[in-house]
């Protein structure tokens, strides 16, 4: 499935942006979750952020926010070791990814099939 972009058009002629918002902030959206994937696919969070285009420093801090806004992480990290260090998701990062993936086709139907009715 293609990743779609703030403003992408997602019907004939509506642009919508999906996003689940924690308490505070805005918490789960295309780029988090496109990190996260990255991420579980990488191992790590600096490959993570070259594989999608975005800093070291923008990527630590994303999963630091992430991270913060729960009792449990989504992002777990180890350092050093014989096998050097690493990152992987926790269950409930994995869960995100899931829950985001399935709002979105959702989503997505319902912008489709509201458009329908738009003659502009």
């Amino acid at each position: 499935m293609q990743k779609k972009l703030p403003g992408t058009l997602f019907g004939r002629s509506v642009r919508a942006r999906l996003w689940i918002e924690g308490s505070n902030s805005g918490f789960l959206g295309i780029g988090k979750v496109s990190l996260l994937e990255a991420i579980a696919e990488k191992g790590s969070i600096s490959q993570a952020a070259k594989a999608i285009g975005m800093s070291y420093k923008r990527a630590w801090q994303l999963v630091e926010d992430m991270n913060a806004l729960g009792d449990t992480p989504l992002v777990t990290t180890e350092t050093g070791g014989v096998h050097g260090g690493g990152t992987r998701l926790t269950e409930r990062g994995l869960r995100a990814i899931e829950t985001y993936h399935r709002l979105e086709k959702e989503f997505e139907s319902f912008i489709q099939n509201s458009s329908q009715s738009f003659d502009i």
